[in-house]
């Protein structure tokens, strides 16, 4: 078994409560949720949800680039949504964003969000070689 390291970057919000933004382990990241959160500026809940997607996703992405990952190398992502009805305006967005990237993905509707926000992602990784 490897060592676990944790991942910290400024281009993605700081943790506000016990948890790393990403830890690293064996080859695989394992990057926290990301809420729409915005640095200087807190959670987003005033976006659009299209930028809250996006703004979660670019938070995701920049820990994993922290990593030494890109999106190429995305194998898993977890996204919660606000209102099963997101759910194509998500799934627009998220393969825009994506591009020829398809990991692995399960997208779960709930009620409620922390700060009012309408989606939170995470995302699992693997490092090149």
């Amino acid at each position: 078994m490897g060592d676990i390291v944790t991942i910290s970057t400024g281009d993605a919000p700081t943790p506000a409560g016990h948890y790393a933004q990403a830890t690293m382990v064996n080859g695989l990241v394992f990057v926290s949720g990301q809420l729409p959160v915005e640095a200087g500026k807190g959670a987003r809940p005033d976006l659009s949800f299209e930028d809250q997607v996006r703004l979660a996703m670019a938070n995701a992405l920049a820990v994993l680039a922290a990593a030494g990952a890109g999106i190429d190398r995305v194998v898993r992502v977890t996204a919660y949504i606000v209102g099963v009805e997101n759910w194509p305006l998500f799934n627009a967005v998220y393969a825009d964003i994506m591009g020829d990237t398809k990991p692995a993905r399960t997208v779960v509707p709930v009620a409620e969000l922390h700060h009012g926000c309408l989606v939170e992602v995470d995302v699992i990784g693997a490092l090149p070689g």
